[in-house]
């Protein structure tokens, strides 16, 4: 099989196509065929050196999330079968063999079925960005353990960067379980992918006073902030509602205003989906699956998330696509569906 490999740290033309073994399932594992895999910039990270620490040294394969067919069951495995159309999630986090090769073997738990009809494309870019979305719509002590249909009903929810493969999984989640959503983002095209993933309110801030806009859409402010940049938090906790919760999922050094949230007795998560507990992990997974399969979390530029295909052979320059900021979601043709 073909496999893209990087034998150590560096930019993307480390990774090299080489020829490997199909690799058999053991117990309790599955072997899926990858249809396509999908590139972050968590992945980018780990293949330049820079990634969260998990352990692991080069040879590896890249690549977190994925989808594809299930081609073989070890002994032990249940609910899934050959042909089962799949997605996958933390495939190379704390393992050397991510989703950049035509077949990866990992433990039943991280295969996911998908119900007929989902494309390969949904089933690629859920992973990292659904899974981060989920755990920052429930960290409130308050609030949900698990979204569904109604659980964020009566809430605001604030997303920033609405344009993002998390903001967009964010918004899309949120309206699900009925919460009120508002986003923020830098340029009239992002506006309109955001406002095209379903979005109540979308602001640029560019363009407009963040705070202002908030408080003229919203009564009481988000009870729910969702960040990707900690640079916000001034404004954040300006607009967020008594009690209110923000969760970052962005890594860097930076200083709160705390009288500002003891005014708010508001609370700051912080996120990374790698390390939730089991539960939570759990619990994101069944959510995200249940709302695939209703058909409530879909992706293209009709909801907001441009699908940005390369060949396999162009694995190299899809890791560049992510490092240079793409818009939309980088996935790579692995095989065949």
């Amino acid at each position: 099989m073909r496999a893209a490999v990087f034998s150590e740290p560096g930019p993307a033309s480390v990774l090299q196509i080489v020829e490997r073994e199909v690799p058999p399932p053991g117990w309790g594992e599955v072997r899926v065929r990858i249809v396509l895999s999908a590139v972050n910039p968590t992945d980018t990270g780990t293949r330049a050196g820079r990634g969260v620490p998990d352990g692991v040294a080069p040879p590896r394969v890249p690549n977190q999330d994925g989808s594809g067919v299930v081609d073989s069951v070890g002994e032990g495995v249940t609910g899934l079968e050959p042909g089962d159309h799949v997605w996958v999630w933390d495939a190379s986090y704390a393992r050397a063999d991510g989703t950049a090769q035509e077949y990866v073997v990992l433990p039943r738990r991280q295969v996911v079925r998908m119900a007929e009809g989902v494309p390969f494309e949904v089933g690629a870019a859920l992973g990292i960005p659904a899974l981060t979305a989920h755990r920052c719509l429930t960290t409130a002590t308050d609030g949900p353990e698990r979204l569904a249909p109604g659980a964020l009903e009566g809430r605001t929810v604030l997303v920033a960067g609405g344009a993002g493969a998390v903001g967009n999984a964010a918004i899309q989640l949120a309206k699900w379980a009925g919460a009120t959503v508002l986003t923020t983002v830098s340029s009239k095209e992002k506006a309109e992918l955001a406002a095209a993933a379903g979005a109540d309110t979308v602001i640029n801030y560019r363009d407009e006073d963040v705070v202002a806009r908030v408080r003229e859409v919203s009564a009481t402010g988000p009870n729910i902030v969702v960040e990707v940049n900690t640079d916000n938090l001034g404004i954040d906790l300006d607009v967020i509602a008594p009690g209110g919760n923000i969760a970052i999922y962005v890594g860097g050094k930076f200083s709160v205003p705390s009288f500002k949230a003891m005014l708010k007795n508001a609370s700051l998560d912080f996120v990374l989906t790698y390390t939730t507990t089991e539960r939570e992990k759990d619990n994101a997974v069944t959510a995200v699956a249940e709302a695939v399969d209703s058909g409530a979390f879909r992706v293209g530029e009709d909801v907001g998330l441009p699908i940005l295909r390369y060949p396999f052979e162009q694995v190299g320059p899809a890791h560049e696509a992510v490092e240079n900021n793409a818009v939309g979601k980088v996935v790579i043709e692995v095989t065949q569906p």
